[in-house]
């Protein structure tokens, strides 16, 4: 007979909604990638990857603390994003959506390739410690509070730029009409562009996050996992729904945290799996009832 702890149950669902705002964030590009382009970036958790990175030898190589990462990675993601576009993507405009499945599975491996020439396979991590607050009677870490606050911060910017700013609306209007849209004189292609590089660039934003919350463990392959809970994040809110994306993620996250804490309470030898597999049998419920997600396009 085994006995779930009422304050341990709750700090680890805090802990699942801190942990889902970064999930949130770091599915928005995928979702928003989609929803105006109808791409499927099957590269995703490499270029979160590429945000940890960053991080990381900001930090080791310059003191530059994560806070500053996040803007480096973003901007660099958004350039990384354009570059994609106008070398790689735009060639594969009306081509059959397996042709650009496959270039994005490409540029992922690419960059997991590159990685591992150029920084090796070993596991890295930094320390960066700005103390912690006593909640529900254990330590709570103010970075990992801070990447929260960030992810926040930084979804209700997109949505900023979404709704009041002229170029947001041009991208919404491209989402509804792409033709509409280029006969009223918006320049599609320059807004498939933006979409491109704001997608990597809150991507890699997110895999900065992800360092504040979990600073070990930054490898070339750390993206894969990642990929693959995007996927069920952004189908879990509904795929091309930023909003949704969002949503999806702290569901997601409390499901993976408390689920994971329930697991091991019970014993189980692989609590972490088998949460996972209680969200994947969550979305196929959801998808029946619900087949497109929670949130509409």
């Amino acid at each position: 007979m085994f006995q779930i702890a009422l304050e341990p149950l709750l700090f680890n669902i805090s802990s699942g909604l801190i942990l889902g705002s970064i999930y949130g964030v770091s599915t928005l590009g995928l979702s928003l990638i989609f929803g105006v382009m109808r791409i499927v970036n099957v590269g995703h958790g490499s270029f979160i990857m590429m945000g940890a990175y960053t991080a990381y030898w900001l930090f080791t190589l310059y003191g530059l603390i994560p806070i500053v990462s996040i803007a480096v990675a973003f901007i660099l993601g958004l350039a990384i994003g354009m570059l994609i576009f106008y070398t790689i993507v735009r060639r594969l405009l009306g081509a059959p959506e397996l042709s650009s499945l496959i270039a994005m599975f490409g540029i992922g491996a690419l960059l997991e390739e590159m990685a591992k020439q150029l920084w090796s396979i070993d596991y890295r991590g930094y320390t960066w410690y700005i103390g912690s607050i006593p909640y529900l009677g254990l330590r709570l870490q103010l970075t990992v509070v801070l990447a929260a606050v960030l992810s926040i911060i930084s979804v209700i910017a997109l949505f900023i730029f979404l709704y009041r700013t002229g170029v947001g609306t041009s991208l919404r209007a491209v989402v509804q009409d792409p033709v509409g849209a280029y006969i009223c004189g918006i320049n599609v292609q320059r807004i498939y562009s933006m979409s491109v590089g704001i997608g990597l660039g809150l991507t890699m934003l997110g895999g900065v996050s992800l360092t504040l919350y979990n600073p070990t463990g930054i490898y070339p392959y750390m993206g894969q996992p990642y990929t693959l809970k995007a996927f069920v994040i952004a189908v879990l809110g509904g795929l091309g729904s930023p909003l949704g994306a969002f949503i999806g993620g702290l569901v997601f996250g409390v499901i993976e945290s408390a689920a994971t804490y329930i697991f091991s309470q019970m014993g189980s030898p692989s609590p972490g799996s088998l949460a996972l597999f209680l969200g994947f049998v969550l979305l196929i419920v959801l998808l029946l009832l619900k087949p497109e997600g929670l949130m509409r396009r």
